[in-house]
């Protein structure tokens, strides 16, 4: 497959045009920030590792009827998308209280949320990516009512797929991030990636808070084992699928 211009170059993938402008290739890096990229790094095979989890996880999805971005993987660190116009705004669904909810709430980490919690984000690296109300959210046309409430249900039914899913694994899926996009038909696909990138995983097998981390966390808290921990998820998802 002949590869075109890099159209973008964010801090977990590069995307380049092909020859059909309604197909892109995603490039997964190994690169790794944190708070808002003033912490970077890098992790020993993370594109790869991400890049094939999301591609099990999206055909999973599919198969679920929720209409993703991705095509195939036609490399190990490569995913060839649709091409959508990125909704800017990051979609986060709690099951447990972690991170940011803690600390704005002062709920207890580790708390189990008495039903899942939809949050909207400001995709915007200038203004920190801040925490938006639905009507700040159409205040600045971000999305119409009707795609919130699209997405404000897909997130929910993905949720409940994923929470199954990484039980399987023996994981508990904590929170998580989606994106979604429009297509040339203004239809609303998920987007981007779910990988321990983008989860909040934590070993069931582990009682330790710490060492039961299996995701990104590892590298913002420096708990160290980061690559191991990638690798452990992915071979769980292979046994699974």
């Amino acid at each position: 497959m002949s590869v075109n211009s890099k159209l973008y170059e964010g801090k977990a993938k590069i995307l380049y045009a092909t020859e059909d402008p309604e197909i892109l290739l995603a490039d997964f890096k190994d690169d790794a920030t944190a708070f808002n990229a003033q912490k970077r790094g890098s992790i020993e095979n993370k594109g790869m590792i991400n890049c094939r989890i999301s591609s099990q996880l999206f055909q999973k999805l599919a198969k679920q009827g929720i209409k993703t971005h991705f095509i195939d993987s036609p490399g190990p660190n490569l995913m060839r998308v649709k091409a959508v116009k990125i909704i800017p705004v990051e979609v986060v669904v709690r099951n447990i209280a972690a991170g940011s909810l803690c600390k704005q709430t002062g709920l207890i980490p580790g708390t189990v949320l008495s039903k899942p919690l939809v949050e909207f984000y400001y995709k915007n690296d200038y203004l920190g990516d801040p925490l938006l109300t639905r009507d700040r959210l159409l205040l600045l046309e971000l999305a119409t009512p009707e795609q919130v409430d699209q997405i404000i249900y897909l997130a929910l039914e993905i949720n409940k797929f994923l929470r199954e899913f990484w039980e399987k694994c023996q994981i508990t899926l904590v929170d998580f991030k989606l994106e979604f996009g429009l297509d040339h038909q203004q239809q609303i696909l998920l987007a981007d990636e779910i990988s321990p990138d983008t989860c909040r995983l934590w070993d069931m097998i582990e009682t330790d808070p710490e060492n039961r981390i299996m995701d990104k966390d590892r590298f913002r808290r420096d708990l160290g084992n980061i690559e191991d921990a990638y690798q452990q998820v992915l071979r769980r998802v292979l046994e699974v699928v």
